[in-house]
């Protein structure tokens, strides 16, 4: 069913592509079109099914998932390391037209589809059910925008073709976020109302308690974003969510990719780290901060590395002798190029012998009909170990530790059978790790969990909240933020000469320490 969906989505979203592409260069189009494949043409879970594949990364070669996800948060948090030179992020670099991808391509090919969505099925019992989870599937779009950008266009964004508006507001952020845990409170109340079957749900397959669970996952993440800013309503929403919310690896929410559809249904982040459009295969590893951590404690998670697997720069057939030894394992250092300078480059670190020795994603996490995980278990229950941690909520923080931990392990059979992980392994190593350092502990397992997933918009939005784990900066020439990990995106430049001007220049004087890499948003509270 699910591979059916996607390919149906394929055809609709190549249809609506040449759209899509120009929408991005018109913010006023976006506002103002409808979309020419939504729900005015197809049945509305059509467009439901488009919003879920497009949420992955966009149909336009992974761009935003190149720039946002795998060149920014992926080397900013030490997760991935590259050395070649277009990937900022590693040495905090500031490229305004990758920074500012993620807002081009989110709300021209992740919010209009669900938007259209919610408001095509508002009031249409025809719809109960596709509704509330198009209002919960819109609050897990606008909660990624607004964590890497700020105050952002909410209200009134991809409500422009309803509300005959040429300009879309920015909304504080602080009122988004009240916003978001108000309607997944509602939808979840609401789902199950209706005897309408969610035909274009490409993750659930339309199960209603699934989509329970995830919504109630979803208010247990946004609420534990507030810990620095707004503990009370943290713990207000936190308390409502017990549990509600994934019960183990089975509820993990995930789409699985078409390889059939090319760049339009393949995954996202498979396409840039097997090369489609680069060197990416040859040159970007994992980072060595996160390979030491796994082979201090002898993580069996250390088998998503393999050395050895591109042989040859320019060459992007993997090579079948690759070893997954744990022995052989290498991170690279983040922080170096291919230059000459001994201060930087990777051919002078005390590490280096060849690029091949460095540790690779394992191949079976990088297949094109792979999966992109977006919501877990294993995040969960590590956030149900920190309120219980820090207010007693929700039960042991031992017992939900162990449980992410054990989890956390395991969930990588979900990649691919070979990278399975048995049990009884998890089991005992979970039992040989317990909970003895508390929230840096939490937060360090959270971080191991989402670079796993290759998840690194939530590592980066996790770390900027709780501070773990405690990274040590790179020292790079002429960094954008004088040596220290950035916090936030920039808006666009091109908002200052949009319909949107006014809203933007307000937006951008409001960000505390400046429209930069360095300025915070509204819940990374000093």
């Amino acid at each position: 069913m699910k591979i059916k969906s996607i390919k149906i989505a394929a055809l609709i979203l190549l249809a609506g592509t040449s759209l899509l592409q120009s929408c991005t260069k018109d913010f006023e189009k976006i506002n103002t079109d409808p979309v020419a494949y939504g729900p005015t043409n197809f049945d509305p879970n059509f467009t439901f099914t488009t919003s879920q594949l497009t949420y992955t990364g966009s149909i336009d070669f992974a761009y935003e998932t190149w720039r946002a996800n795998l060149i920014y948060a992926g080397t900013m948090m030490q997760g991935l390391s590259s050395v070649v030179s277009y990937w900022a992020g590693d040495k905090y670099l500031l490229t305004p037209w990758y920074t500012s991808a993620y807002w081009e391509r989110a709300y021209a090919e992740q919010v209009k589809p669900i938007v259209d969505v919610v408001e095509v099925t508002r009031d249409n019992p025809k719809y109960k059910n596709l509704h509330q989870a198009a209002r919960i599937w819109k609050a897990l779009v606008f909660a990624r925008i607004t964590d890497l950008y700020g105050d952002v266009p909410y209200s009134e964004a991809g409500m422009g073709y309803y509300l005959k508006n040429l300009s879309t507001k920015y909304d504080k952020q602080q009122d988004i976020y009240m916003n978001m845990l108000k309607e997944l409170e509602e939808a979840v109340a609401a789902l199950g109302t209706g005897t309408d079957a969610i035909s274009g749900d490409v993750i659930y397959g339309g199960n209603v308690d699934k989509w329970k669970r995830f919504g109630n996952s979803l208010i247990l993440r946004l609420a534990m974003r507030l810990t620095k800013v707004d503990e009370g309503t943290a713990k207000t929403y936190v308390n409502k969510v017990v549990g509600k919310t994934f019960t183990a690896n089975e509820d993990n929410a995930f789409v699985k990719h078409d390889e059939s559809g090319a760049r339009v249904t393949q995954n996202r982040n498979s396409q840039v780290l097997l090369g489609d459009g680069g060197q990416e295969h040859y040159y970007v590893k994992w980072s060595n901060t996160f390979i030491n951590e796994l082979k201090s404690a002898a993580d069996p998670r250390l088998k998503v590395a393999v050395v050895n697997l591109w042989m040859k720069d320019g060459e992007k057939v993997q090579n079948a002798g690759y070893s997954n030894d744990p022995l052989k394992q290498k991170g690279m250092p983040n922080g170096k190029d291919l230059g000459n300078n001994a201060s930087y480059a990777i051919s002078k670190d005390p590490s280096f012998t060849s690029m091949p020795e460095y540790s690779s994603p394992h191949p079976k996490m990088l297949k094109r009909d792979g999966v992109t995980f977006i919501l877990t278990y294993t995040e969960s229950e590590l956030l149900w170990a920190e309120a219980a941690q820090r207010w007693g909520i929700g039960g042991s923080a031992a017992d939900h530790y162990k449980k992410a931990v054990k989890s956390g392990i395991t969930f990588l059979g979900q990649y691919d059978v070979s990278l399975a992980i048995a049990d009884a392994v998890a089991e005992d190593y979970a039992n040989t790790h317990p909970l003895t350092a508390g929230l840096k502990q939490i937060g360090i397992q959270y971080w191991i969990h989402q670079n796993t997933a290759l998840n690194f918009y939530e590592s980066w939005s996790n770390w900027r909240r709780t501070g773990f784990p405690e990274l040590v900066p790179v020292s790079y020439l002429n960094s954008d933020t004088k040596g220290q990990i950035p916090r936030r995106f920039p808006y666009p430049v091109a908002e200052a000469a949009s319909a949107n001007a006014e809203y933007y220049k307000a937006a951008a004087a409001a960000v505390p320490d400046g429209d930069n890499l360095m300025g915070r948003v509204w819940w990374d509270k000093k």
